[in-house]
This record gives structure tokens, sequence and C-alpha cells, in this order.
């Protein structure tokens, strides 16, 4: 049998639209009153996102000072995950249609992320998409976690997931980050990384995954490829 793990933040929803809400709030609460500002636009700011460049050095190029900038990044780390900005979020053109393709395959469906439950819960009751994921395929922090950074907590997750699931005869990852292949890597899970999310293509590469592809749907198309499944 075979396993696909995902990622949901990237693979089955686009945050850009969040992030940018929140990124304007940061810039709006941090600047003074007549301080002359840049607002990047959002094809600017999520490039910046997708290049991993930090969110003080964000900041800097909307023209915020050094002392500015950290309450910039303060506000913005309070912000972005909670509730009233999650509405922003949409679904990855595609990926519905790839999670109805692999469901109806046969193949064990999992998602793996670090969103709370709650906040995994908003987006499945929005979306209909408890339906791809029972809640024994459900990997996500509990609601009092507390983080420590999604490169070291996520591989936690994967051992959690390898650990509790039924053993099957190959194992797929799909997701957006590095914390996502380090994941993979770690278990000895095949990892793909998608474009799809908050990393772009050079900085998958700097962590090597197995493949980079467009989204969900070029990685499904893939992995059924690969093992004769479908059409």
């Amino acid at each position: 049998m075979l396993r696909l793990i995902t990622d949901f933040d990237g693979p089955i929803m686009d945050v850009s639209e969040r992030y940018y809400q929140v990124y304007q709030l940061c810039l709006e609460k941090t600047k003074y009153p007549d301080q002359q500002v840049r607002e990047l636009s959002k094809a600017e700011f999520w490039q910046l996102k997708r290049s991993h460049i930090p969110e003080k050095e964000v900041a800097l190029k909307s023209g915020l000072n050094a002392e500015q900038a950290e309450e910039f990044a303060k506000i913005r780390k309070q912000t972005v995950h909670t509730q009233p900005y999650f509405q922003y979020d949409v679904l990855v053109p595609g990926a519905l249609d790839a999670l109805t393709k692999v469901q109806q395959a046969g193949v064990d469906l999992v998602v793996m992320t670090m969103r709370r439950v709650r906040e995994l819960d908003y987006a499945f009751d929005k979306y209909n998409l408890g339906q791809f994921f029972p809640e024994n395929r459900r990997y996500c922090l509990s609601n009092d976690y507390v983080k420590t950074r999604d490169i070291e907590d996520k591989p936690l997750l994967m051992a959690k997931a390898i650990k509790e699931l039924p053993p099957v005869a190959e194992t797929w990852m799909v997701g957006d980050t590095e914390a996502d292949i380090t994941a993979a890597k770690k278990h000895g899970v095949k990892m793909i990384g998608v474009e799809s999310g908050i990393r772009d293509r050079t900085q998958l590469q700097s962590y090597q995954p197995d493949l980079i592809v467009a989204n969900l749907q070029a990685a499904v198309d893939f992995i059924f490829s690969e093992m004769k499944l479908g059409n």
C-alpha cells in the first residue's frame, strides 16, 4: 500500500493573503504618525517571504528604522497565527482535485502540519476537508503546544506518525518548507517539494528534496506515474 503525507499550508492552503494582511497591519502599527513608509506590493512582499528574508529586513525595506523593525517582527510573530487572519487563507488551485484523485486510488492520505488543532479544524470546517483526512490521519500541534522551531518540531510529528500508523510498502511526503524536507529525510521518507507555498525553488533546493514540482497536483501525478497508479 502507498501512503501520502502532505503538509497543509503550501500544498493545500494558500496563506499568502494572510501573511500580507498581517504585514500591512504591522507596518501600520509601527510607523510614526507622519512617517513616510513604502508599503510593499503583495507580489514584492511574498517574493521576500519565499526567499526566506528575515522579518526585520522586510521592515527595513518598507522604510522602518531598526528599532521599529524589532517591534514589527514582534507584532508579526504574535499576530500571524491568530484566528482573525485565518479567514484570508484560500485553497491552492487544483489541491482538491489532487486530494480526490489520491483518495479514489485508495492511497492512505495523511496531513502533517504545524497548525494547532483549532487552526486546522477552522480550515477543515470552512472547506469540508475532513472528508479526506479522518481524525487518526491528522498530525498537528495541540492547542497548548509550546513551539520551538518548525525545523525541530516537524520531525517530532513525523516520528509520532511513523510510530502510530500501520506499516505500508511506500511513503511519500509533499511539503513546501525546509521543515518538511528535514522531517522526511530524517525518517527515510521520499520527499517532494512544491513551489505553491512559502519557499521558492532556490530555498527548497538547498535542502535537497528528491524532487521539486509546481504544486500538489503535479506531485500526485508524479507519484502515480512512478507507482503506476490511475491515469
